[in-house]
């Protein structure tokens, strides 16, 4: 591996993926001291075809689940479930964003 420059391979762990036409979208499982300071995980998404990261969202404990996805008129969201300590206590919650794109009216 000496003179190989190997980019950032991620974190270790089972991740659960969830795959549309463009992204492999997949929660961190355990947490890590986010550069703002926060304890915390993300959700984030890949380009499928580059292995890119395209971007990622700040979640306040570890996935416990699979990401999900559903729509309501027009506009994509993706849920998680995530759960750990969330401020100090042992919970559970669903976590739901929405995916930039137009709205159908």
């Amino acid at each position: 591996m000496k003179g190989l420059n190997i980019q950032k391979t991620g974190r270790g762990g089972a991740a659960i993926t969830l795959v549309t036409k463009t992204l492999v979208i997949a929660g961190e499982k355990g947490t890590a001291t986010q550069p703002d300071g926060r304890m915390g995980a993300l959700l984030r998404a890949y380009d499928k075809s580059t292995g890119k990261d395209v971007g990622a969202v700040y979640m306040p404990a570890q996935a416990t689940g699979g990401p999900m996805t559903y729509m309501v008129r027009g506009v994509q969201y993706v849920v998680i479930a995530v759960g750990g300590n969330i401020n100090g206590k042992n919970q559970a919650q669903f976590m739901a964003f929405r995916l930039p794109g137009e709205t159908k009216k």
